[in-house]
């Protein structure tokens, strides 16, 4: 495993140096996300899964797209279609996992037009689109010179900080997450159960009634006793 890692190598980085460049684009992504809720809702909010300000979503993504882009790198064109509609997919396929396990999506295009249950939009994939040529045309050419500029073990003890700190929040506030979605839907399991016995309770209680009328038939009027022998008969099915 360690031999592995040594010998790791993307764009001529190894793993220290992809740490880096993959902690950089978290952040951008964070930052992007930040300014774009702004100025949708009027407020600073974190966008990242936990409180160091990194959405790990763009990191992954963006090394993804440079894996499988690498042969149209330079075709703006093809760049572009397939950034947008790839992006996309990856950005239904994060929601439906973060449903999954968290019951909630954490971003929602219910108020733009041309969405799709609130988690994709026509908006959005026209600027994955944009954002996959700005990536590859301009701005990751300024991360990997960044990156390549700074020392070797320089490198090593920012990789191996962020890296800690990172899988050490993320840990905490996933488990937390998890552990409040199935405490969530132990509470409703426990208030459907509890509304089903009251209403089983509530049902005897008046099957009983009807049984005590229906019983009484000597003293009872005929109409009465009537539909009290055939309300119990009903209730007792059930």
């Amino acid at each position: 495993m360690r031999n592995i890692l040594l010998d790791f190598s993307f764009r001529g980085m190894n793993i220290n140096q992809l740490a880096v460049w993959f902690f950089i684009y978290s952040f951008c992504g964070w930052a992007m996300e930040c300014i774009v809720i702004r100025k949708q809702l009027g407020y600073w909010e974190n966008r990242g899964f936990a409180k160091l300000p990194f959405c790990v979503i763009y990191g992954f993504g963006t090394y993804i797209a440079f894996n499988i882009f690498a042969p149209i790198q330079n075709n703006y064109i093809a760049l572009y279609i397939f950034g947008a509609v790839c992006a996309t997919i990856f950005e239904y396929m994060t929601a439906k996992l973060m449903l999954k396990l968290f019951g909630e999506v954490w971003w929602n295009y219910d108020h733009l037009r041309f969405n799709y249950k609130g988690i994709i939009c026509l908006q959005s994939t026209i600027g994955w689109g944009f954002l996959a040529v700005l990536i590859f045309g301009v701005f990751n050419r300024l991360v990997e010179q960044a990156v390549f500029s700074m020392r070797m073990s320089a490198v090593t003890v920012i990789s191996v900080v962020l890296v800690v700190s990172y899988v050490c929040d993320f840990s905490y506030h996933f488990t937390k997450r998890l552990l409040n979605k199935r405490m969530g839907d132990a509470v409703k399991h426990a208030s459907g159960c509890s509304n089903l016995l009251n209403r089983f309770s509530s049902v005897s209680h008046t099957a009983r009634l009807l049984h005590t009328v229906a019983c009484s038939r000597l003293t009872a009027p005929i109409p009465i006793w009537f539909l009290a022998q055939s309300a119990s008969y009903i209730l007792s099915i059930y």
